[in-house]
């Protein structure tokens, strides 16, 4: 193998047995080169190959047929000589929780023989790097998500690898978090040379690497640098700004709708970026932007992944909701005053203050997003506004019933999707539905109606077993489960974490559809481009509320305006709630 490159990989194939019989072609014909000394972005939908290229570069899994030859070593035939000299990070990384940050280290230092002399230098360095000096004593399941994904990646690199294998690094975790990871990978390509191979669901985290390579159902649809395959979408992107008083997500919805003219479609701000299929004539778009003002834009990396994506698509419009409003959804739309009303709320656990005097009203058909950084206490809240978890203190009104006095009545009135897959892997589809229904109190006809609405909605088949869905489907599953019983209220906590771009703009389809009729949506999410979709967002900190408002006054808030990246605003409030300064990199995409 020559030295110019890390990996080479050819004609690779991976089969396993299907879900419901025949084959499922994980990797099909794949060939690739990996330069050593830079960073590689493998992108993808859910269910693209990503994982199961990486644990075949990784030794874990053996090829059915193709060469893959790492750090000149025929992986296939000399697994452990491989494994030996890279590290690797899966998307959930194995630490243990009932061990300090220290007691994981040292486990991961024996695990790959770690010579006792070398280790005092390097635990000092990856604690440095990660910043976690100060938490070595801490139990590693009190950590956020963001500082559990750090200490995952110094325990990964506790020796030193020549090559780091990283599946969604930053999945889950919030933009700070995320920042952080990212300086850290970045570090250690620029200062010791390592070659790096990440896949990620971010454009953004893409645009960082040297290389790109594109994967969809198994097949390699395309390579190049960041700025070779935006090239791809030249000319066909466009920023379109919407009349008062429609929303910048009703536009998109309706240019989203649009298949046979449009490729993509997301709120950016107060206006819309979307991209027009290469065929479509401009003139054409006059008649779905009506009179929106029509402003073309340079391409982005995540304009071009849309568009391969799109062509690729077997189910161009699966996910989406085009149903017609529930019944009970117009019946109380026309009720007045807000749905959610939250008063001085305070949750306390022993002498830890997980949410300290919280204030905030939701009105009906309103979409709310709930943002903050791991630990801020989003998930303390939502169990509260869920009837999950008392509070300690303070006034929650829910659907016009006070959570302290009437707290089953309530939660009959709301939907909630989990952030961790909390549906029964070893049911069918059919079979998930048809208990949760009966857990809601449909019967007879109206839970069949209900049942057979949901699975045309989603898209799912009924007969699969509900753990082997894809990640994509199990959240369809999961929505499909919370809206079964048409609640007034839907709670979702951080549903897209872990879904690719495509599967986001289809949840959001739904998502602005529901509120349409008259459902109110509480959502968390790490994806900041998310709380364009929103009427109005929260950012807490440590359990307190830093910021509230439409995502206009939350960006002037930041220091500014239309055009501010979300993800700066975040950090820049955060930043300015913890009494920091600004971070020189918070004006910088993360």
């Amino acid at each position: 193998m020559s030295d110019a490159a890390t990996i080479i990989a050819s004609g690779l194939r991976k089969t396993f047995e299907a879900p419901g019989g025949g084959a499922l072609h994980a990797i099909d014909e794949v060939s690739l080169r990996v330069r050593p000394g830079e960073l590689t972005a493998l992108v993808g939908p859910d269910g693209a190959g990503k994982t199961t290229l990486l644990r075949m570069m990784a030794g874990l899994l053996r090829p059915d047929a193709g060469s893959l030859q790492v750090l000149g070593i025929d992986v296939t035939r000399a697994p452990q000589a491989v494994q030996d000299r890279i590290s690797y990070m899966p998307q959930r990384f194995g630490l243990y929780e009932d061990l300090s940050v220290q007691e994981n280290l040292d486990l991961y230092a024996d695990l790959h023989g770690v010579p006792q002399e070398l280790r005092r230098e390097r635990f000092a360095r990856m604690l440095e790097m990660v910043d976690m000096a100060r938490f070595t004593e801490r139990p590693a399941g009190k950590l956020s998500g963001g500082m559990k994904q750090k200490l995952g990646l110094a325990c990964t690199l506790v020796r030193s690898p020549d090559l780091l294998l990283l599946d969604e690094p930053s999945v889950g975790v919030d933009p700070l978090s995320r920042r952080d990871l990212w300086k850290i990978v970045q570090q250690l390509v620029e200062s010791e040379k390592l070659s790096v191979i990440v896949s990620t669901a971010y454009m953004d985290e893409a645009q960082r690497c040297q290389q790109v390579y594109v994967l969809h159902a198994g097949r390699l649809l395309a390579e190049g640098s960041p700025a070779s395959l935006t090239e791809r979408a030249r000319g066909l992107s466009y920023t379109a700004i919407p009349p008062a008083p429609l929303p910048a997500r009703g536009l998109q919805a309706r240019l989203l709708d649009a298949t046979e003219l449009i490729l993509d479609a997301v709120p950016r701000g107060s206006a819309v970026h979307f991209v027009r299929r290469p065929e479509a004539d401009e003139r054409d778009l006059a008649q779905i932007l009506g009179s929106a003002e029509l402003q073309t834009r340079p391409a982005e990396l995540e304009d071009a992944f849309m568009m391969l994506l799109r062509r690729n698509q077997q189910e161009p419009d699966s996910g989406t909701a085009r149903s017609q409003p529930p019944e009970k959804s117009i019946a109380r739309s026309q009720d007045h005053g807000p749905l959610i009303v939250v008063r001085d709320l305070v949750r306390k656990f022993g002498d830890f203050t997980a949410v300290a005097s919280t204030s905030f009203e939701v009105n009906r058909g309103e979409i709310f997003g709930l943002l903050g950084p791991n630990g801020a206490g989003k998930t303390t809240t939502f169990r509260m506004l869920c009837g999950l978890l008392p509070a300690t203190s303070g006034h929650l009104e829910v659907a016009g019933l006070n959570l302290r006095t009437a707290r089953a009545q309530a939660r009959g009135r709301i939907g909630y999707v989990a952030q961790k897959f909390s549906l029964y892997g070893n049911l069918t589809v059919r079979e998930n539905l048809e208990f949760f229904g009966g857990a809601y109190g449909l019967r007879g006809q109206a839970r069949q109606k209900r049942l057979g609405a949901m699975l045309e909605q989603f898209g799912l088949d009924p007969q699969t077993v509900s753990g082997m869905l894809s990640v994509g489907h199990k959240q369809r599953l999961a929505m499909a489960a919370g809206l079964l019983h048409e609640p007034e209220i839907l709670f979702l906590d951080e549903p897209t974490s872990g879904i690719d771009p495509l599967a986001r703009r289809a949840f959001w389809r739904t998502i602005t559809a529901l509120a349409q009729t008259g459902v109110s949506i509480i959502i968390t999410t790490h994806f900041m481009e998310e709380a364009e979709y929103c009427d109005r967002i929260a950012i807490q900190d440590a359990g307190k509320m830093l910021a509230l408002g439409t995502p206009q006054q939350v960006r002037e808030q930041a220091g500014g305006n239309s055009a501010t990246d979300m993800n700066q605003a975040f950090i820049a409030i955060i930043e300015q709630g913890r009494g920091q300064l600004p971070h020189h990199e918070a004006g910088g995409r993360t």
